[in-house]
């Protein structure tokens, strides 16, 4: 800092410093409401001729609010008669500060989440999966802030479907969840060799999912899309058990076997008084030739049938796409990688009757 005539540098350099302090008191945290000095986020104040460094300690890196804090940080300062530039560098509180601070971290777990999307099946192979991945992404492409949980803990491919394959990190105690096409995921294949069998009995189970429920750093979301385990196992029951008002949507193909097994499942939801928002019917039909031509490999109007019978309304009918294969092989869903497709538009259209149904 260049020191005027007749004063003294350490004086100029502490006012300068007291400044900045005092412009800071004036910055909110967006979701706290209080003052980040009161917080005790500010950690450390520099200042060189008109450069000013401000340290910041944040609940977490993870905050969604991370940019707009610093912004604000940076106009509130920039404001200041003399202050060239300013740099933010971040940190993040420790676990005792947080438990000082808060309670329970407001980020922490599913408090701040408004809907929940459970998506299920009867049986294994109806690709339960491609719907939630392709289903949460539409939900996002529709402008939502959108989480994604793979709860299916004995059959995780989640995180080969998405081509995510670092673990998540921790931070003060808390899982942050990978970020992946504008989705926050987590899997239990994260922390899962890539051939790693899980040899777990149903009580261990049902204590990881409800970890990854209340001790991720879930956020601020308008969804989370839960892909469930097939059946009606005990991960199934828990996650129905744990999550207020969640909705399931149950995925079928058009065979008899496939419908017979979804009907059993939907019956263990309606006992637990848990909401079926809708069917839908993956594998409908086969698009062949210049006319594309419909060819219905494993039958025809299973959904429609089980609609009938149930009341459930059939949220879409899904193509045979050799495309959506590709897409789930490669770490690209269909939805990313071909957005203007026909069973991209199925996905919109589900995920658009969905957020209308709630």
């Amino acid at each position: 800092m260049t020191v005027a005539p007749g004063a003294g540098k350490g004086e100029l350099e502490m006012v300068a410093e007291h400044s900045v302090r005092e412009a800071l008191k004036q910055v909110l945290d967006p979701e706290l409401k209080r003052s980040l000095v009161d917080l005790n986020m500010v950690r450390d104040i520099r200042v060189s001729e008109g450069e000013v460094r401000v340290t910041l300690a944040l609940t977490t890196l993870g905050c969604p609010m991370k940019q707009r804090i610093v912004q604000d940080v940076k106009n509130a300062v920039s404001a200041l008669t003399g202050v060239a530039s300013v740099e933010v560098d971040l940190t993040v509180m420790t676990r005792d500060e947080l438990d000082r601070l808060f309670p329970k971290h407001p980020l922490k777990g599913i408090d701040k989440i408004g809907r929940f999307i459970a998506v299920a099946s009867g049986k294994g192979g109806v690709g339960k999966t491609t719907v939630a991945i392709n289903l949460a992404l539409a939900l996002a492409r529709e402008g939502r802030q959108v989480g994604l949980l793979d709860a299916d803990v004995y059959g995780p491919s989640i995180p080969v479907m998405l081509n995510l394959s670092e673990r998540p990190r921790s931070e003060s105690g808390m899982l942050l969840p990978l970020k992946k096409f504008e989705l926050s995921v987590m899997s239990f294949g994260f922390f899962l060799g890539e051939s790693q069998p899980l040899i777990w009995r149903g009580p261990l189970v049902a204590k990881t999912i409800r970890q990854f429920l209340d001790d991720v750093m879930w956020g601020v979301l308008d969804y989370l899309v839960v892909d469930l385990p097939p059946g009606t196992g005990d991960p199934s029951i828990t996650i129905a058990q744990a999550i207020p008002s969640a909705a399931v949507v149950m995925v079928t193909t058009p065979q008899e076997v496939a419908l017979a097994d979804v009907r059993k499942a939907i019956g263990m939801f309606q006992q637990m008084d848990v909401r079926i928002c809708g069917l839908v019917e993956n594998m409908s039909y086969f698009s062949w030739g210049p006319s594309n031509e419909r060819i219905e490999l494993f039958g025809s109007g299973g959904g429609e049938t089980l609609s009938r019978e149930t009341g459930i309304p059939l949220l879409g009918s899904i193509p045979l796409d050799i495309e959506l294969r590709k897409g789930g092989d490669a770490g690209v869903p269909i939805v990313i990688a071909l957005p203007e497709s026909e069973t991209s538009r199925v996905f919109r259209e589900m995920a658009q009757k969905i957020m209308a149904a709630f």
